[in-house]
């Protein structure tokens, strides 16, 4: 055999181990490029989606009728169809308030706001009657009297007033509607007054009271505010705590 020969075979054998190195590099490079499109990657449907909250317990600060009245001393009306959330915040405001910050009358004026009246009446003037007997009875024998009022007020004093506890539901009387609750709670009212010497004290009292309110088409809402007709809204309160 020849060198020439002996050449041409050597070049034939590394040209084909070249041929098939390339192909296997082909191939590597195609499969490679299927796996990675087949490959999971991030998509929309993999991507976690929030859960829906099942939380009716406290409304939003946005969700309040007014929430400067915070200023005055006040506790905002929640907007809100959820009766419990509601009949909280109504035991609550009947005795938060800040003599410092606000006068009395004013305060009963705005509670005054949260009333609507009572669907149970047929007529029109028979439900204004009975909605402002209901707001006269929170003046005379709901709410703190004038006069403790007024001594509070000579120490810089305030209240603010908290549910605790279970709520307890009381049937309404004649409500074939269905939208009515009477709420019975435990109320803490903690006051806070000053003690003289630039400091204050403060204690608690415990009071048990229940609040009628209307959670559907018939309430009213306040003018001028986000509130709409099916919002909750007070009937009444109580004198006396009512039980099952």
């Amino acid at each position: 055999m020849t060198t020439n020969q002996t050449s041409g075979r050597r070049g034939l054998v590394w040209a084909i181990v070249g041929g098939l190195v390339l192909i296997a590099g082909i191939v590597a490079i195609v499969v490679s490029s299927l796996l990675a499109q087949s490959a999971p990657g991030p998509t929309d449907n993999n991507t976690p989606q929030p859960t829906a909250s099942t939380s009716t317990a406290e409304p939003l600060a946005d969700d309040v009728v007014d929430a400067s009245v915070v200023d005055q001393g006040w506790l905002p009306e929640p907007i809100t169809t959820d009766r419990e959330v509601y009949i909280r915040a109504a035991l609550g405001a009947a005795a938060t308030f800040d003599t410092t910050k606000s006068e009395r009358d004013d305060w009963l004026v705005y509670l005054d706001s949260w009333f609507t009246p009572d669907t149970r009446f047929i007529a029109e003037a028979d439900q204004q009657a009975a909605m402002v007997e209901s707001q006269g009875l929170l003046r005379q024998a709901v709410v703190l009297p004038q006069q403790e009022w007024d001594s509070l007020a000579g120490e810089d004093g305030r209240v603010v007033a908290t549910t605790t506890g279970e709520l307890v539901y009381v049937p309404v009387t004649d409500d074939t509607s269905g939208d009515m609750a009477i709420g019975t709670s435990d109320v803490t009212l903690t006051f806070s007054r000053s003690d003289g010497s630039g400091g204050e004290t403060s204690y608690e009292e415990q009071v048990r009271v229940s609040v009628q309110v209307l959670c559907g088409p018939g309430s009213v809402p306040t003018p001028d505010s986000a509130q709409r007709a099916g919002d909750c809204k007070v009937v009444r309160y109580f004198t006396e705590p009512l039980e099952p």
